[in-house]
Order: C-alpha cells, then structure tokens, then sequence
C-alpha cells in the first residue's frame, strides 16, 4: 500500500473510513499526470500518519485517539428459552397445515397419510419443544429426522413429505413466534 506525502513518518495503520473523511476534510490529492503513460490508471491509497509523536498532525491526533484503540470481545447473543404453550399451538398449526397440503397427493399417500404426518408432528413437536428458540433457530435437523423416521417405517412419499415440512416452517415458524411473543401475556 503507498503513501501520498505526508512526510518521511508516514504511517498507513489508520482505518480506512477515518483515512477518508481525514483526507476529504484536509488533502485534496490529485491524480497522477502522464506517468509512465496517459493510458495508465495509477491508484494510489493515501494515508494520514495520526501517530501521537507524529509532527504532521498532533493536535488532530490527540483529538481522535485520546487513549490507544483496544479491540473488544464480541458479545454473545443468547436465545431465548423454548416456550412449551408456543411448541403445542405451533405444532397443532403443523399437523393441520400438513395434512392440507399432503393430503393433495392422495396417490403417494393412499391409507398412510394420517400416520405419515403424526410422524411428522411428533420430530417438529420434539424439536420445538427443546430446541427452538425463535428466529434463527430453525435448523434442518429434524426435518431430515423426518425423512430418516418415514424411510424406516417404510412409509410413503418421505421425500415429499420431509420437504412439505420444511418449506411449511420456514415460511410460518419466525413469524408465528414473533406473533406469539407480540400478545399480551394474562396476569398470573
């Protein structure tokens, strides 16, 4: 990375956005002419040496970096307990939205549908009631449990119905949590 004169000293450890506003407020540098060629584009990075023992700006510096700058660890973001009242209406929801839409395959399906979705209902119910936590905590694992479960219990159209229920919570799931946690919670 070059420097544009700012002394012999110049230092290019300053964060890009401040070398900028620095840069716009104070210098105006001008582009490189006829070196080594008009059709040449030369790009050059300036800098601003902000260094406290630094001559070329000292009061400025002392301004903007009073104490040395100290990176600081990332907080963590904690999710929120699943909440047991949210996991059963959720669940009811699930089961009467997947046995809607299931249920337009009726040649896939025949005599299984009912159990194909209790299975269902019963991974997303577990899942919700351990480990969801609201947006950002839908995961695939259970949805691929499902197919896993179906396959073993030699049910039909697991594929089918392992993705109707994926596709079904990503759309419904954030929001319905998000609703729930809106509505005012009764006096105990």
């Amino acid at each position: 990375m070059g420097c544009v004169g700012l002394g012999e000293r110049a230092n290019c450890q300053v964060p890009m956005a401040l070398q900028t506003s620095l840069l716009d407020s104070v210098l105006r540098i001008a582009p490189a002419k006829n070196w080594p060629s008009p059709n040449i584009l030369i790009l050059r990075t300036p800098c601003v040496n902000v260094h406290p023992s630094s001559t070329s700006f000292p009061i400025l510096s002392r301004k903007i970096f009073p104490k040395p700058l100290r990176a600081s660890t990332p907080q963590k973001y904690v999710y929120p307990d699943p909440i047991p009242e949210f996991a059963e209406a959720e669940t009811e929801k699930f089961r009467v939205e997947l046995l809607k839409k299931l249920s337009k395959e009726k040649d896939t399906f025949r005599d299984d549908l009912h159990a194909v979705v209790a299975v269902c209902a019963q991974i997303f119910s577990e899942f919700l009631h351990k480990e969801y936590g609201g947006p950002g905590t839908l995961l695939v694992e259970p949805f691929t449990d499902m197919l896993v479960a179906l396959k073993e219990k030699k049910l039909p159209g697991a594929p089918l119905a392992a993705r109707a229920s994926l596709l079904w919570a990503q759309n419904y799931v954030d929001q319905d949590w998000e609703v729930w946690n809106l509505k005012p919670k009764p006096p105990k």
